[in-house]
């Protein structure tokens, strides 16, 4: 084959440092969310389908880049938008993210249940922690979590 494709969706989650609640407002996650989309698109070849998240975490659905390992997108959306809060004001120039992250693959027929779950995330955790839904996320995709290294 001289043409190479690829469609692969992939969820990425990923908290604030200790899970510190950095990301209080609505206009500020929007606005976040909105960035995180650009930089996805434009620097990293993956656009985002969705992203949402609340006051300690974040979730992104988006299609992967076929140039470029998960690593490295990952690693360009945690840097650029940890340089962009920052900046922001006075109150996050001490912003930082965790070390790691969670990236799950997700089937073409499952791509609106995730979407569905992204857009209720402030619902949804009103009813379950951070921990218990990222635990939650690798027990369904069969990874077994070292929790001595997860929740830095």
């Amino acid at each position: 084959m001289s043409q190479s494709v690829a469609r692969v969706t992939i969820h990425i989650v990923f908290s604030t440092k200790h899970r510190k609640p950095w990301l209080q407002t609505p206009e500020l996650r929007g606005d976040l969310f909105a960035y995180m989309a650009t930089i996805l698109k434009t620097n990293v070849d993956s656009p985002a389908l969705i992203i949402g998240g609340v006051e300690d975490h974040i979730h992104a659905l988006c299609l992967l880049s076929r140039k470029l390992a998960i690593m490295k997108v990952i690693e360009k959306a945690k840097t650029e938008t940890s340089k962009w809060l920052k900046n922001q004001s006075q109150q996050t120039s001490d912003f930082a993210w965790q070390n790691g992250y969670g990236a799950f693959s997700v089937s073409e027929s499952n791509i609106p249940q995730v979407k569905k779950h992204i857009k209720n995330q402030e619902e949804h955790h009103r009813k379950m922690t951070f921990q218990d839904e990222f635990r939650q996320l690798c027990k369904r995709h069969g990874i077994d979590l070292d929790e001595r290294y997860a929740w830095n």
